[in-house]
Parts: structure tokens; C-alpha cells; sequence
């Protein structure tokens, strides 16, 4: 019999595994950038962050949804304000920080949602 990957995880729910799974490589790509973007400290906190939220949702630990709205806020101010810089001039960025800020959007609100299940 074959298992759905979130029962695998024992995260409860597709949308709690697909959260996880967001967090996780959000967070491996800002670490992998932070060379090609010579070394700014607010994607290095974006990503640790990001790592680590994602290792509080998969263990379900009651500190993360403080951590998730401290990461919102500044995944949101980081999102938007890098949008604003480089909106007319880079597309590609452009799409991709508008992908950032809803997925990550989503992923909190869905979080926030669900989070009877991160608080017992």
C-alpha cells in the first residue's frame, strides 16, 4: 500500500507538508545566493529563518507560529521592497519576487489556519 508523502512525514496534511517543503527550499535558496550576492546579512537572516521554520513546523513546535509571523513580515518587507527596485528593470526577478510573496502569503495563511495542530 503506498503512502501519501505527508502521512511519510507525519505532518498531518498535504498542505502542512507542502509548507514544509516551501520553507525548506526558500530557505536553501537564499543560502546557495548569498555568494552570488556578495554576502548581504538580510538574506542570510531570510533564509536561516526560513530554514528554520521549517524545521519548527515539521517537528510541530509551539514556537513557530511567533517565528512564522516574524518571518512574514520580513519575508513581505524584503519581497516588496526588492520588487520596487527592480520591477522596470528585470523581469525575471521581478516574477520571481511576486512568486516569493505569495507562495509565502499562502503558506501563512494556510499555517495560521491550521495552527490547532502546532499548538498541543
Amino acid at each position: 500500500m503506498r503512502l501519501p508523502f505527508g502521512t511519510k512525514l507525519n505532518t498531518g496534511s498535504g498542505g502542512m507538508t507542502l509548507s514544509i517543503v516551501f520553507y525548506s527550499i526558500v530557505g536553501v535558496l537564499f543560502l546557495v545566493f548569498l555568494p552570488i550576492a556578495s554576502f548581504p546579512p538580510h538574506i542570510a537572516i531570510t533564509g536561516i529563518l526560513s530554514l528554520t521554520t521549517a524545521y519548527g513546523l515539521l517537528s510541530k513546535r509551539y514556537w513557530v507560529i511567533w517565528l512564522l509571523a516574524a518571518f512574514f513580515l520580513i519575508a513581505t518587507t524584503f519581497a516588496l521592497y526588492t520588487l520596487y527596485f527592480v520591477i522596470s528593470t528585470s523581469l525575471i526577478m521581478s516574477i520571481g519576487m511576486i512568486l516569493f510573496l505569495v507562495l509565502t502569503w499562502a503558506a501563512t495563511a494556510y499555517i495560521a489556519s491550521k495552527r490547532e495542530l502546532l499548538e498541543r
